[in-house]
């Protein structure tokens, strides 16, 4: 009875671990330049990386492919009363996404909901807790809000994309079929076509 209990164990300890390490990578996923560095999927690396990629990293990668997107960066730090070059508009966004509202960063879905927080329509954001409000001098949260209510559909579904890229680059868009020049109408009636003179001869041996 002691080895059959040692070997449940074993066998619950192992798919414990395997679950943990499976939510961890579906749930954190990783960035286009870490998936580069490493040059193989290799889960124990992916792991590693989800867990240690910061929000700063990932705001330094989503300007590079939104440049238009205001920084917001001019704020004073606390600690050193140094601009705080890396407290950027999209870095606080993230670390309300992933730390204060604990969701999701592979799916479009959520974060569209954390836009909606910005733009009202959805939960309401706590300013006390906000990212910065006790870091910095001044708090984003009024700038920050008012800014992304400013942007128009386009840039907050480009800036899904791009945040959503970053954590999951094995994704692919599927693009759209786009019709042919002359596409099958398939209610059209079938055509008949009449034999003609002599047609009875062809089939004769």
């Amino acid at each position: 009875m002691t080895n059959i209990r040692i070997l449940w164990q074993e066998k619950w300890l192992n798919f414990s671990l395997f679950l943990t390490a499976f939510l961890l990578v579906n749930y954190l996923g990783t960035s286009p330049f870490i998936s580069q560095l490493l040059g193989e999927k290799d889960s124990n690396y992916l792991l590693v990386f989800a867990q240690s990629i910061s929000p700063e990293k990932v705001a330094t990668e989503v300007y590079q492919q939104i440049p238009d997107l205001p920084l917001e960066n001019n704020y004073t730090s606390i600690t050193n009363s140094q601009q705080a070059i890396e407290n950027t508009l999209v870095s606080r966004m993230v670390r309300y996404h992933q730390y204060i509202k604990a969701r999701p960063t592979t799916f479009r879905l959520d974060w569209k909901l954390t836009l909606a927080d910005y733009l009202g329509k959805n939960e309401i954001i706590d300013e006390q807790r906000y990212p910065g409000n006790s870091t910095l001098t001044q708090n984003p949260f009024e700038l920050d809000r008012a800014i992304i209510q400013k942007l128009t559909m386009q840039q907050r579904d480009k800036l899904v994309n791009v945040l959503v890229s970053i954590y999951n680059p094995t994704e692919e868009t599927t693009p759209e079929d786009k019709p042919s020049k002359n596409p099958e109408n398939n209610n059209s009636p079938p055509v008949f076509v009449l034999p003609t003179r002599g047609g009875a001869d062809l089939l004769s041996p």
